[in-house]
């Protein structure tokens, strides 16, 4: 059945700012899974309805490891957003990669430790299939979009996911890059696993800011130089959403991520914890 449009963006905590956002409204949503890391911003974009959450709150107070990712995700959700896309910065591990370029990541490999990585948990069990990480419609309409904003964009790619706030030492950097992980970043896990569980698809915009610690001849990566890229990128992350919201199709048909959880709850229904189910209506409320 076809569905309106209605796009979550998580990314920095400026990126609704200046972009055109007809309508806009602040709303501060709550969560049974805690505080999100702020309120989100709606409105219209070409006529689409969009959804705007600063990942590490207005001013980038949190670091990765304490931003609430079922919270945020949970809000969107009880937002009524349909797909999800995610806008962070990214080390190359890869020369081709170079910095101000965009890549649209299509796997990931999780190195993050100590992150609430699941909705679910014990008195209600479930398994989702995370083969493909990324909504291959979504992540291709996001790439056409940042390529007609004017990026330089590199389809497809594999992002590792470190648990911060420190950058790599150069071991680590090479040894990820012998596992095949293309580019490097601190968001994106458990993000991409929640937002599967809670049946949006999902897809990542990395803006490459720098070369990860990988190359013996240069200093290692300094935060200056990170966000000093983010900066000058700023502009054409926006014109990319825009872009988004003007190429969306007419009608939202449905995605397979859509119905993610029909085969994934395994507990007993007469064995299922009634406090995990009620804080679960916006997540996983169309299978319970």
């Amino acid at each position: 059945m076809a569905r309106n449009w209605h796009i979550g963006v998580i990314g920095g905590s400026g990126l609704a700012e200046g972009i055109g956002l007809e309508d806009a409204q602040e709303i501060a949503v709550s969560s049974p899974f805690g505080a999100p890391s702020g309120p989100v911003v709606q409105g219209t974009l070409a006529g689409r309805r969009f959804t705007f959450l600063a990942r590490h709150g207005a001013g980038h107070v949190l670091p990765p490891s304490a931003v609430n990712f079922r919270a945020n995700i949970d809000v969107l959700k009880r937002c009524g957003v349909t797909d999800v896309i995610a806008l962070s910065a990214i080390g190359s591990l890869r020369e081709k990669l170079a910095p101000g370029h965009f890549v649209a990541a299509d796997q990931f490999i999780d190195r993050t430790h100590g992150r609430a990585g699941s909705f679910f948990g014990p008195g209600l069990v479930a398994h989702v299939s995370l083969a493909d990480p990324v909504c291959a419609r979504l992540s291709s309409l996001l790439t056409d979009a940042a390529r007609a904003a004017g990026g330089t964009v590199h389809s497809g790619g594999c992002y590792i996911a470190i648990e911060g706030p420190q950058f790599s030492t150069r071991a680590e950097s090479l040894m990820y890059r012998a596992w095949g992980a293309d580019v490097i970043g601190m968001t994106a896990m458990p993000e991409a696993r929640l937002a599967r569980e809670a049946e949006l698809p999902y897809a990542l915009l990395g803006m490459v800011t720098d070369y990860d610690a990988w190359r013996a001849s240069e200093a290692g990566v300094e935060a200056d130089e990170v966000f000093a890229v983010m900066g000058r990128n700023a502009a054409l992350a926006r014109a990319a959403v825009r872009r988004l919201a003007e190429a969306l199709p007419a009608e939202r048909t449905a995605s397979p991520h859509d119905t993610a959880l029909d085969h994934a709850l395994v507990t007993a229904p007469a064995r299922r914890d009634r406090r995990l189910m009620a804080m679960l209506d916006a997540v996983a409320g169309r299978v319970l």
